[in-house]
């Protein structure tokens, strides 16, 4: 499986920024999708998942109410919603598939999202 995602960039406070990922090779394999995030200095962290058998999310706590995960399952296509953008949510982010409901088993490179104060 392979993963590219898009969409990352440079947004003031407030803004929105909308990631886009596109999975290909053994997709049919795949029962999770997702997106992590990694700040300088920190560990890579949970920012959204979706369970493609049922579509259940799960968003991380710091992120509810402003991010939206969503799944385009013809097009095999994962997509974030970042609205009300904070300087702290400046990380590369990563998307992620799983083998598994819960759990990454592949990596896609990471997208730097920049957001200005």
């Amino acid at each position: 499986v392979q993963l590219q995602a898009s969409g990352g960039g440079l947004v003031q406070a407030g803004g929105s920024l909308r990631l886009s990922c596109a999975a290909s090779g053994s997709i049919l394999s795949i029962k999770s999708m997702g997106w992590y995030r990694q700040a300088p200095g920190n560990e890579r962290e949970l920012v959204a998942s979706i369970i493609n058998r049922d579509g259940r999310m799960n968003y991380a706590d710091s992120v509810k109410g402003r991010f939206a995960i969503s799944r385009d399952s013809a097009k095999n296509t994962v997509s974030l919603q970042m609205n009300s953008l904070k300087p702290e949510d400046t990380a590369v982010y990563y998307c992620a598939a799983g083998l598994f409901e819960y759990g990454v088993t592949y990596w896609g490179k990471g997208t730097l999202v920049t957001v200005s104060s």
